[in-house]
């Protein structure tokens, strides 16, 4: 069982899904223009402050694409004067002068994603030609301008062998950390799920294979090192939706902060309060490799096995034969659940 926290410590911002690319991967589903009204600036500015006055410390702001909203660099530097501030990006609108306007306003540390180690694949995935370039440019202009600046990238069967060549590049950009993360049935990734996922042998062939250059720190999101994070973060979507993680997007709606504040939802959905004590079947609570890590990803554990408790299917010791090449295919019919 997890800790219990009174209040998050943490608290992501899908801060918009509006973005610049159309990526074939994408979780969010995202387009040129939002599917519903996006909380407004000052909305924003009003959340921030209220979770900064009850006690979080840190954000982590994703998109979508954060910079494709105008008022972006607005809420960044509202948001980095009150807690510490994390950001996720394309890299393709950071050139020299944005990355000193990031640095103004505050930004401690900017994650990039890089899907591939050429332009041929990382365009693909991108949807859009030119990205590539811009995303390494993103990347380079980011650490000169003396930011703490990571490379992301998932594992998928079109990236495979280009892993350890993304590991290299990243650090020849001067990024700190590479994050390897998994795939997750979300989106639009789930309508392409058999030609891009990896089966569990295939996934740690992969991560077991990588060396990462000297001075470069290698993060990956596979159990038992990928924390399971429902106990200690929560998540705010860009209608307001407190939804408790990311990738709980398509399952879960704890409630709207525009009609109840967000203290309150964390007090009283009892799913919410279950996923944060992180109880998980025994086969997995008793299992040495789950110390500090909860069981794993309750999303991925939810998606395959169907259960809140169940063990995370990512982890070797607990799989039990799932196949996670294949989605359930209650997956393409799921509706977030309605608050309670």
């Amino acid at each position: 069982m997890s800790p219990q926290f009174d209040r998050p410590p943490k608290v992501t911002f899908a801060f918009t899904e509006t973005c610049n690319q159309e990526c074939r991967h994408c979780y969010a589903d995202c387009g040129r223009t939002g599917k519903r009204r996006e909380l407004s600036t000052d909305e924003w500015l009003k959340l921030i402050d209220y979770l900064a006055e009850n006690g979080v410390i840190q954000t982590y702001i994703e998109g979508g694409e954060p910079l494709h909203r105008p008022d972006f660099l607005k809420i960044l530097r509202h948001t980095s004067r009150r807690m510490m501030t994390l950001l996720r990006t394309n890299g393709t609108l950071i050139d020299a002068t944005m990355a000193q306007r990031l640095k103004w306003a505050g930004v401690g540390h900017v994650l990039v994603d890089l899907m591939g180690c050429r332009a041929e694949t990382h365009d693909w995935f991108a949807g859009v030609a030119g990205s590539f370039a811009r995303a390494c440019a993103g990347v380079r202009n980011l650490v000169e301008a003396g930011i703490k600046t990571d490379v992301l990238t998932i594992l998928n069967k079109r990236n495979t062998s280009e892993i350890q060549a993304i590991l290299d590049l990243a650090h020849g950009l001067g990024a700190q950390r590479v994050g390897v993360l998994r795939l997750y049935p979300l989106g639009r990734v789930k309508h392409r799920w058999r030609n891009l996922a990896l089966s569990l042998d295939e996934q740690m062939t992969a991560i077991a294979s990588l060396r990462p250059p000297a001075g470069l720190k290698l993060m990956q999101s596979w159990h038992p090192r990928d924390r399971n994070c429902c106990w200690q973060s929560a998540t705010v979507n860009a209608y307001g939706d407190s939804i408790g993680c990311p990738y709980l997007r398509e399952y879960v709606n704890f409630g709207n902060v525009r009609d109840t504040p967000f203290m309150e939802i964390w007090d009283r959905d009892p799913l919410y309060r279950t996923l944060r004590a992180g109880e998980v079947e025994s086969s997995c609570a008793t299992c040495d490799a789950n110390e500090g890590s909860r069981g794993g990803c309750r999303s991925a554990a939810y998606a395959f096995r169907g259960r809140w408790d169940a063990a995370d299917p990512f982890c070797p010791t607990v799989n039990d034969g799932v196949d996670l090449r294949v989605l359930p295919d209650w997956i393409f019919q799921a509706k977030p659940r309605a608050p309670t």
